[in-house]
Parts: C-alpha cells; sequence; structure tokens
C-alpha cells in the first residue's frame, strides 16, 4: 500500500508519534504468492538466514506464534494459523511444519528455503513468510529486543540489535535523545493493553525492501541533476505496529516495509510541500544518519519544482 504523504509533517523530528489503532484495525497483511515482500524475504531467508531470524538463549517464541496466528485469524485466518502441540500452517502459501518437517505444495523454492533451515528456526522463519511484516519482540520490563524475524530492515542489522534494551537499540539515531529517553515510557506503553501504531519515512537511493548494511547498498548518483536524481529516488516507509501478548508484559513489534519510486508518490502539490518543508528542516546529523546530506539539495530543488505544479 503506497504509504500517505499527509502524515509527513514539518518541522522534521526524531520522535516517537505513536497513535492509537481502533479496534479491528487490521495489524498484518498476509503474503501473496509471487508477492514483492515474499519474493524479498525468500531471497534473505535462503541465503541470511542466521542474520535475519535470531533470538536470545532460551527465549520461548511460542506465544508470539500464537499472537500472530490470533491476530490472522480476526482478519485473514488463510495467512497463519498455530496450534497447542506446535503446528503452523500458512495456507495460502501452501506450506505447513508439522513436527517442524516442511509439508506442502506450493513453491518448491519456499519448501527449499524452509528444509535448509535449522530446525528451530522453521517456525520463524514460515511465520516471516506468511506476511508481508516483519516483527520484534519488546519486554516492557526491561525494554530490551529478545526475539526478531527482520529480513526486510532499513540500513540497520537484525543480528546486531539481540538482547540490548531500547535505548541501545536506538543510540545510533540522529538526535534521538527524545526518542531514547521516552524508552522506559514507550515499552510500558505499547505493552498494554491498547494497540499503537506509527510511521516513519525518508528518501533512498535503493529500491531494494531488505536493506541490511553489509550488502552494497546504492548510491546518489553524484553527476545526475535534480531531475535525474528524483528519477533515481525511492520514498521508503514503514508502518510499525504493537501486538500485546496475552498474559505477558511483552508485544510484537511489526513492520511493514513499502518504497515506490519518488516521481510516483509525489503525486500533487501538496505531497511535494510537506517533504520539501520535512527534509529542508532535517539537521546536518539527521540527513547524514539517512545518508541524505549528498542528495538534500536536489531533491530539495525537485521538489520545489513539483510543488509549483512541475511535471
Amino acid at each position: 500500500m503506497p504509504f500517505d504523504v499527509s502524515l509527513v509533517v514539518a518541522p522534521f523530528r526524531m520522535q516517537p508519534g505513536l497513535r492509537r489503532i481502533a479496534r479491528g484495525h487490521p495489524q498484518l497483511t498476509p503474503s501473496l504468492p509471487g508477492g514483492r515482500h515474499l519474493r524479498a524475504k525468500t531471497a534473505v531467508l535462503a541465503a541470511f538466514a542466521a542474520k535475519a531470524l535470531v533470538s536470545t538463549p532460551r527465549f520461548d517464541a511460542e506465544p508470539v506464534f500464537a499472537t500472530l496466528a490470533e491476530e490472522a485469524a480476526q482478519q485473514t485466518p488463510v495467512a497463519f494459523s498455530f496450534d497447542a502441540i506446535g503446528e503452523c500452517r500458512a495456507p495460502l502459501l501452501g506450506w505447513a511444519l508439522v513436527d517442524n518437517e516442511p509439508l506442502g505444495e506450493g513453491d518448491p523454492g519456499l519448501g527449499q528455503v524452509l528444509r535448509g533451515l535449522a530446525p528451530e528456526q522453521r517456525t520463524s522463519a514460515l511465520a516471516s513468510l506468511a506476511f508481508a511484516e516483519d516483527f520484534a519482540v519488546i519486554d516492557g520490563d526491561d525494554t530490551t529486543i529478545p526475539w526478531l524475524a527482520v529480513c526486510l530492515p532499513s540500513r540497520w542489522a537484525p543480528e546486531e540489535k539481540i538482547g540490548l534494551p531500547f535505548a541501545a537499540v536506538h543510540a545510533p539515531v540522529a538526535d534521538g535523545d527524545l526518542l531514547r529517553a521516552a524508552g522506559a515510557g514507550l515499552a510500558t506503553l505499547v505493552t498494554g493493553e491498547q494497540r499503537w501504531e506509527r510511521f516513519v519515512w525518508t528518501f533512498s537511493a535503493d529500491p531494494r525492501l531488505a536493506q541490511h548494511p553489509s550488502r552494497g547498498l546504492a548510491r546518489w548518483p553524484a553527476q545526475a541533476d535534480a531531475a535525474g536524481l528524483a528519477a533515481a529516488a525511492w520514498l521508503r516507509s514503514e508502518r510499525q505496529t504493537f501486538l500485546p501478548i496475552a498474559g505477558s508484559r511483552q508485544a510484537v513489534f511489526t513492520i511493514h516495509v513499502e518504497s515506490e519510486p519518488l516521481v510516483d508518490a509525489v503525486a500533487d502539490a501538496d505531497a511535494a510541500t510537506r517533504l520539501h518543508a520535512a527534509l529542508a528542516s532535517m539537521s546536518p546529523a539527521v540527513l547524514a544518519y539517512r545518508d541524505l546530506a549528498g542528495a538534500r539539495d536536489r531533491l530539495l530543488e525537485w521538489l520545489a519544482w513539483r510543488a509549483v505544479g512541475g511535471t
């Protein structure tokens, strides 16, 4: 789903920006056979599963899978199920795990990926493949992240965040003092009964959904003019939500990544004006953190042109 540019505000600030989710509003998006998110996740799990599926020692992920299955049952029951004996199914994908063995008649490539994983990774993998979202668990007591199934990170390494408290996870974030200081309160808030969501966005030179920093991310074209740079740019966004895990002080953190060509995302003058104002207000530290320093002026030039009706 394209990012709603009306959510962009200026001045730009690194802050929690949480808003309540109305009861019954979907928080999970089923993967469809052949879909972009499924293709990207399959490629990551085939080659880099150890960097995408990580947990602290002895963490019990069964409540995570049960929470995802319960949520799916309310909206998309054919996406994912998980029962008390540990059997899980992804009917839309045509694959299941029975006694940790992959069974199904769906895309053979998915079966090959599941069989290639260690048995203890397979349920996390199937849950990840069943949805467009990536997942993490946040603990409300100590703010740590004990479990991650993140195939599509945005320029960060999941394997480096496991077990860390909220403040340490966000230590590299530029101008993130407000965000880090709110860690304990945020962890308490999002692991309660109320559902929450937030949206983040950036400009990217790389169209890929999976942007692990070790995999050679694309750079901004140095010689391109404003129009050429815009033609090579992408608007990357994330919808992040929190699913409370019943009977615990934990929540599943969901991350739905989208990436759309900038020239398509900026559909009207209002969108261009909003993005221009937000980008113009970013601090040098934020621009450096987001790898936008070298592209900022050309992006601003193009957005200003679009804001006055340029096509």
